[in-house]
């Protein structure tokens, strides 16, 4: 090791200090950082809570010292029962013989003041233990927290790409069941920990007392720890399966939930009952496997620890206590302490089971956590208060999956003001292009410029907060009308509310709800009809008041009479705004200012609506098709 910090010729180099802290750092990789990205997530939020965790394995210790001190008092008060003519137990430290032991009093009143300070420490091991056990749940309660923040910052931040690719049952089952099953997680670890100060306490009390005995306890349990490991490896296979499991029963669940309707018409109700029953018995198996083997850890524990208990008092009998090399208070002192030292051992093996269970549940939430492969949206840092020139889209090419474009070398520009509309067939790009321009994606090849900036410039929330999307399919929330309306502002006062309610051609239908503005709309906006759905979302846009408006087939579900009046309230919306409109029906785009015609993700025609007729090219093929079918 010294040869390390010299030279050839043997003298100290200058570059010592940066050897010393090169071979710390290698040390340190070797040995100590977390092998894997499990660990490292734990022992970060433990990082998170130092000073909460310094705090709990102080009062932790404490309380195991305390227990100690309970246990080293039990000598002499065993002695002054069994021995009271006998000299009494001296520990060789004169302050602690005189003033703790009180060794030159009378046995009677030695063996009261022993027990007053033998229920002294079992009164300070109590706080100290409920001390640490209150830390111990407030740092649990607080990881807990921080997880639960970053799985919701993980959703905000993923793109939309990844949502679409990903079962919306994993994702749920690991939001809603994971993330709180690794509460049990981190109880486990602190009850490990108390478990492990306790055992390190008696231990090292027991090797005090007699380290030969101790020898032969430590071979026992050698034995006994060695067969559980084979159990606990098992029980973290198996423990794997559960978050597996749990999602597809999730899965199931959401779908058959969402998609009630069609499930219900065409009578498939019993098709996803069974689906279900099938994942479902397939997780209870897996619950039961992992239970059996839980269960068999307890008694094997029992059965191996009283053996060995058994073999130990007639050991210890037989070769100390009868040959005089121990007394009976110090033996019965060993097996008190022994006695209480075996249920700690028992119990850590069976939490090391646990924690192998758990563990699944753990790796399912890092794994979510984790950014390697997943699709981000980056944030700009750049403000947008308003859009005032133009967009523009050079060159911009996209992809879903690598080598399969779906938008290929689109150029154009919007100027501020305008309405544009994509016309085409399914599959044409139509959408995807709108996602393009408001940045639901970012182009894998070319760029997108707003006002001559960069969009990915652009900070998200003020690229979000200047543009509404109503599209065919309108999400409400589980909550009442004006929540709906005024999601994510606060403070709207009543007069705008109802301002836009009206324009929006909403406020009349809302009024004749039981609580108007208040009336609970059920999971979706059940309670309403598609076009009294649509209405709503304009209202909402209307008060967001965007720059850029985006009309995805906004009124193509919709019967005639609904149509006029979403129509109508459309008008309002898109005054003195830049529109993008996307639509089968052309009918709806005969006032745009351009039109650009697509296929296979290129843009074959654009121009004006009667320009592109009077070319009798793309548009007026789909045109001729439309009358036809009328």
């Amino acid at each position: 090791m010294a040869s390390f910090f010299r030279t050839d010729n043997g003298t100290l180099t200058n570059e010592s200090p940066s050897r010393v802290l090169r071979l710390l750092r290698a040390l340190y990789t070797k040995y100590l950082r977390p092998k894997d990205k499990y660990r490292r997530f734990l022992l970060r939020h433990l990082w998170y809570e130092r000073k909460t965790f310094a705090v709990t394995v102080v009062f932790l210790g404490l309380g195991a010292l305390f227990e100690g001190l309970g246990l080293g008092l039990l000598i002499p008060f065993l002695e002054g029962l069994t021995s009271p003519d006998q000299e009494s137990w001296r520990s060789g430290i004169e302050f602690i013989d005189t003033y703790i032991l009180a060794v030159d009093a009378d046995v009677e009143y030695r063996l009261f003041h022993i027990s007053g300070l033998i229920l002294l420490s079992i009164f300070m091991r109590a706080g100290f233990g409920y001390l640490g056990q209150y830390f111990s749940i407030r740092m649990k309660q607080d990881i807990l927290h921080r997880i639960r923040c970053e799985v919701v910052d993980q959703i905000n931040a993923l793109s939309l790409s990844y949502f679409s690719k990903n079962d919306a049952g994993r994702i749920l089952n690991t939001v809603r069941g994971e993330v709180s099953r690794v509460q049990y997680f981190f109880d486990t670890a602190v009850q490990i920990m108390i478990q492990g100060y306790m055992i390190v306490m008696y231990s090292a009390a027991i090797v005090l007392l007699s380290w030969k005995l101790t020898s032969l306890v430590v071979l026992l349990c050698g034995i006994l720890f060695g067969g559980m490991t084979l159990f606990v490896r098992r029980l973290r296979k198996e423990g794997r399966e559960i978050p597996k499991v749990n999602s597809r029963v999730m899965s199931i669940v959401s779908q058959m939930i969402q998609g009630i309707r069609t499930v219900s018409l065409s009578g498939n109700n019993e098709y996803e009952a069974e689906r279900y029953k099938r994942e479902s018995r397939r997780l209870a198996d897996v619950a039961v496997d992992i239970g059996r083997m839980n269960s068999m850890i307890g008694p094997i524990s029992q059965s191996v620890s009283s053996t060995a208990l058994i073999t130990l008092i007639v050991i210890a009998m037989k070769y100390f206590v009868l040959a005089g090399t121990m007394s009976v208070a110090t033996l019965l002192t060993y097996l008190f302490a022994l006695f209480r030292l075996m249920p700690f051992l028992q119990n850590v093996n069976g939490l090391r089971g646990q924690w192998a269970a758990q563990r699944g549940s753990l790796e399912d939430v890092v794994e979510f956590l984790d950014a390697a492969n997943k699709p981000y949206i980056q944030d700009g840092n750049r403000r947008l208060p308003a859009f005032t020139d133009r967009i523009v889209l050079e060159h911009v090419s996209f992809e879903y999956e690598p080598g399969s474009k779906v938008i290929r070398d689109v150029s154009f520009e919007i100027e501020r003001g305008q309405t544009v509309a994509f016309v085409g067939g399914s599959g044409a790009g139509k959408s995807t292009l709108a996602d393009l321009i408001i940045r639901v994606y970012d182009p894998t090849e070319g760029r997108i410029l707003y006002d001559g900036h960069d969009i990915r410039e652009y900070r998200l929330s003020d690229l979000r907060n200047r543009i509404a999307v109503v599209s065919q399919s309108t999400f409400l929330f589980n909550a009442s009308v004006r929540d709906n309306i005024c999601y994510g502002l606060d403070g709207v006062d009543e007069q705008r509310l109802r301002a836009v309610a009206a324009q929006a051609n909403a406020l009349d239908f809302i009024e004749e709800m039981a609580d108007g503005f208040d009336t609970p709309l059920g999971d979706r906006g059940v309670r309403l009809s598609g076009g009294q759905r649509q209405r709503i979302a304009i209202a909402r846009s209307l008060l967001q008041d965007p720059d850029i408006l985006v009309l995805d087939e906004a009124t193509s579900a919709l019967d005639s009479a609904s149509e006029k009046l979403v129509h109508d309230s459309l008008e309002h919306l898109m005054q003195n705004r830049t529109v993008i409109i996307i639509a089968h029906r052309l009918s709806t785009v005969e006032s745009a200012d351009k039109v650009f015609v697509l296929e296979e993700g290129k843009i074959v025609e654009n121009g004006s609506y009667g320009e592109l007729i009077d070319q009798q090219g793309k548009l007026w093929e789909y045109h001729k098709l439309q009358v036809q079918m009328a």
